[in-house]
């Protein structure tokens, strides 16, 4: 074990490290991540939608919330893929299970999505 010291960033400066590197996460997202494409894609164009609506604050914020979180899912969802496949290339069952489930909470929230849209606009 190192001797070093780890000296921990505090205050304003630990806000903007940490939003660099939420910043890093989000751009290699938008460059390299399909899925995380057409959704920015389809949250941009429901986005202008939703501010275009006559429906109050409240329920315009619900609804990009909603989007929000599908979006936070795929984040999720990417994570798991990247760190299993760093752990190894050579199959394994539980490494295609954590996949799958990852993938099924990216499934759910599209579902509470549309549940929501359908709720506010449609119900």
């Amino acid at each position: 074990m190192s001797n070093k010291t780890v000296i921990k960033r505090q205050g304003l400066m630990r806000l903007i490290f940490t939003l660099s590197h939420s910043f890093n996460g989000l751009k290699w997202m938008s460059r390299f991540e399909a899925a995380f494409q057409q959704e920015l894609v389809l949250f941009s164009l429901l986005g202008v939608f939703v501010w275009l609506q006559k429906i109050v604050l409240s329920d315009k914020l619900l609804l990009i919330a909603s989007l929000l979180f599908v979006l936070f899912a795929e984040l999720v969802n990417t994570a798991v893929e990247v760190v299993v496949d760093r752990i190894g290339s050579e199959y394994h069952e539980l490494s295609g299970l954590a996949k799958d489930i990852a993938s099924a909470s990216v499934f759910i929230a599209m579902l509470i999505t549309a549940l929501i849209w359908w709720a506010v606009l449609w119900a």
